[in-house]
């Protein structure tokens, strides 16, 4: 097997595997700023086989991370599907890059080390041909912070645990229902055009008791401010919760979700088609908040991932 880096989006493996990879370059602000993707080239284990080429970007992986694979098999398939990390990775084809595209994701919880993208495909023959390929994660950092909220939402009465409770169910049943179709289409954009107040990963202390994991991203922007979509999906979900307030969910397929959370007014309901780029609704201070802000989340497949790295890919 072949490694070569270029600038890129990350595999059925050869009995010897090369140790070293070439990094092009430095990463600098990883946590906002992930560097280019890389490129992975791979020869099968049959000597008289054409080579697949196997890409993922952003280039260093870490948890937290969306991915995004980019795979060029040797020969046309009709379909092409993914194992990583235990979830399943649908691919689409698209002709121009004469290449299959599918979106994955590594959780905050997984561990540096080498894990295997395992591909399976169909030929135009009906032929089923499959490959595997190694691909390193690396550990983030992530910063810690101290942060204060009303009482209540550190110290809930019970009429108010029943309210959480009942949020759960809710939220449960809504990412239960998702589209393995993909709906996305190109390039994320942001929902607004503002300075980050707060990234992703951050470890957080309520009121100097409680700590969580900061999950999504946060939007320095004044109550009011138009949110918009961050691409195309469906809506699972708009209405009010007792952490997140006023909250809509976009399912954007194969297993992508965005959230926006403490919205003041959400603006699209339930089941509505939404294009990337729509008005969903308007900043707020809702829910378990400090302040006026949009915070922005991105949930695949049961995982939350780092919504800085998922605006910054070059997608087909």
């Amino acid at each position: 097997m072949k490694l070569s880096a270029k600038t890129s989006a990350a595999n059925c493996g050869p009995s010897r595997l090369p140790r070293s990879a070439v990094l092009l370059s430095a990463i600098v602000l990883a946590v906002l700023h992930p560097a280019a993707g890389q490129t992975v080239t791979s020869v099968a284990k049959n000597p008289a086989s054409h080579e697949w080429s196997v890409r993922w970007q952003p280039a260093q992986l870490v948890n937290g991370s969306p991915i995004m694979f980019q795979v060029a098999p040797p020969s046309r398939l009709t379909a092409l599907t993914g194992k990583w990390l235990a979830h399943d990775v649908s691919f689409t084809y698209d002709p121009a890059g004469k290449s299959w595209y599918g979106i994955g994701g590594i959780s905050l919880e997984t561990r540096p080390g080498a894990y295997s993208l395992e591909l399976r495909g169909t030929t135009v023959r009906g032929n089923e041909v499959s490959f595997s390929h190694k691909v390193t994660v690396r550990k983030a950092k992530y910063p810690t912070i101290a942060v204060t909220v009303a009482k209540q939402y550190t110290e809930p009465s019970p009429e108010q645990l029943e309210r959480i409770n009942q949020d759960k169910t809710v939220k449960k049943d809504v990412f239960s229902h998702t589209d393995p179709e993909r709906e996305w289409s190109e390039k994320f954009r942001r929902p607004v055009e503002a300075k980050i107040s707060d990234v992703f990963g951050t470890q957080r202390v309520f009121n100097g008791k409680v700590q969580s994991m900061h999950q999504g991203l946060d939007y320095a922007v004044p109550g009011g401010t138009p949110v918009s979509a961050v691409n195309a999906g469906t809506v699972l979900l708009a209405g009010p919760l007792y952490f997140e307030g006023n909250c809509v969910v976009l399912d954007h397929g194969q297993g992508l979700m965005t959230l926006y959370l403490h919205l003041s007014e959400i603006q699209v309901k339930q089941g509505e088609r939404i294009e990337g780029g729509q008005q969903i609704g308007l900043s707020g201070g809702t829910g378990r908040a400090s302040g006026p802000h949009l915070h922005l989340a991105v949930r695949w497949q049961g995982v939350y991932l780092n919504p800085a790295t998922l605006l910054s890919l070059r997608l087909p």
